[in-house]
């Protein structure tokens, strides 16, 4: 087997890697996040453990420990190791590396674990390759990838593995792990310390976005700036050291404090305001400062039928659409279809009386006694529902001149009752001149 593509090296921290590369776990009690998978009794954990791994592909945003996890499987079942990357393994070396694998196989009774990073980039014939060592048992295929697997990973594997879905880390996860580079001493910055405050470290993690390797390699960056400054004592390190060091001023942004509910709420009354200018400028406060660009687009799609609603009914049709680019793109390239979709949502006119309408059912459902519908509307299937008055004096609108019965849908407790008031804006007064109409076609005598 050859040393080059099956020694552990690829395991094994090098001199003078970044400090995101030093830091990576060892093992699984060392991963911050992603306890989902491998928190104690979690599926993950628990294949690994037992040695009892399948292929798998794990999907999630960059920085959240794809990589690592990989590492540590092939560590923990001490399997052998070899790693893939897109655009620097071909075909011809994809199949002798296989047949190297197969080889010790036969000899060892043991699988490889190939981790192929980024596999959404690996054409279909690359991924062919290792299909038919991965039916047989030779090999134990980890894909990783931030694209969604059902679009990138062509369907024979995919059928043949796991997909575990990765979660961003989260600011406190970001803080936990840069804790941890400042105090270790073999690995991390523990040798070079420096006083740095909570705020300054969560500036930084929110900045990070859930990418714990920009995190750490930034911090790296700002601590050695620490240090270059004339200095008695241990140095501080600052917001400005960070932004230095990114090269990009950190926004006071906190996606789980105040500041996150202060930004939604102006994004949402500019809309509502039909001021576009405000609108894109709060939403570009939020996504520059680390926001999910998915709780914004979800925002965006409540918005569109709560202020809306029937003025435009393509309103909500352009928030979901910027809802799938947001899925289907990501970071940074969905940023203009939310900016399309606000824009658009802040221009629509706007009505809130669906908001209202169901404001006012839920109360009469709470206060009311729950009452069935009027026989009238009922099916009656069996003859006894017909004896009992199931059906009876039902009007089939289709059957009607004016295609409206004057029939009484609600029950008898809140007959007449009228929850839905259209406004004059936008499809709206239409919408109001059809009611109206269909009230006179009802006062027509039969």
């Amino acid at each position: 087997m050859s040393e080059n593509l099956f020694s552990d090296q690829s395991l094994v921290t090098q001199p003078g890697a970044p400090l995101a590369d030093r830091m990576r776990p060892r093992t699984l009690d060392e991963v911050v996040g992603q306890q989902h998978l491998i928190g104690k009794g979690q599926v993950l954990r628990e294949m690994i453990v037992h040695d009892q791994l399948v292929s798998l592909i794990l999907w999630g945003p960059p920085g959240t420990g794809k990589t690592t996890l990989a590492r540590i499987i092939a560590r923990e079942t001490k399997s052998e190791f070899v790693s893939y990357r897109a655009g620097l393994s071909g075909i011809k070396e994809i199949k002798t590396v296989m047949a190297e694998a197969e080889t010790y196989f036969l000899k060892a009774g043991r699988k490889t674990v190939v981790f192929i990073d980024e596999i959404h980039r690996f054409n279909k014939a690359q991924q062919d390759a290792f299909l038919p060592y991965v039916e047989s048992g030779v090999i134990v295929l980890i894909g990783a990838t931030t694209e969604n697997p059902s679009f990138e990973v062509i369907s024979a594997l995919l059928s043949r593995a796991k997909v575990y879905v990765l979660r961003s880390l989260s600011v406190d996860d970001v803080v936990e792990i840069l804790r941890r580079a400042l105090t270790d001493r073999e690995f991390g910055l523990g040798s070079r310390p420096v006083n740095v405050a909570d705020d300054v470290l969560r500036q930084l993690a929110t900045y990070a976005n859930g990418d714990a390797r920009i995190a750490l390699n930034a911090l790296e960056i700002a601590v050695d700036l620490a240090y270059t400054r004339p200095r008695t004592g241990t140095p501080s390190l600052t917001s400005s050291d960070l932004e230095a060091a990114l090269q990009q001023k950190l926004l006071r942004y906190d996606k789980d404090g105040d500041e996150h509910y202060n930004l939604i709420s102006a994004l949402h009354k500019s809309l509502r305001n039909s001021d576009p200018d405000a609108a894109l400028y709060w939403m570009g406060r939020m996504l520059e400062g680390g926001e999910d660009p998915l709780y914004i687009a979800r925002r965006m799609v409540r918005f569109a039928s709560e202020d809306i609603g029937m003025a435009d009914v393509r309103a909500l049709q352009v928030a979901l659409n910027a809802t799938d680019a947001v899925r289907l793109v990501g970071l940074p390239e969905c940023k203009l279809a939310l900016a399309e979709a606000a824009v658009y949502l802040s221009v629509a006119p706007k009505s809130n009386a669906l908001y209202t309408a169901y404001s006012a059912i839920e109360a009469d459902v709470q206060k009311t006694i729950n009452e069935p519908p009027p026989l009238h509307i009922l099916n009656a299937p069996t003859r006894l529902m017909k004896d009992l008055g199931y059906g009876k004096g039902y009007q089939y609108a289709h059957n009607l001149e004016d295609r409206v019965a004057d029939m009484e849908c609600l029950p008898d407790s809140l007959r007449g009752a009228k929850y839905y008031h259209p406004t004059d804006q936008g499809m709206e007064r239409r919408i109001r001149e059809i009611l109206d109409a269909i009230q006179e076609k009802k006062k027509r005598p039969r």
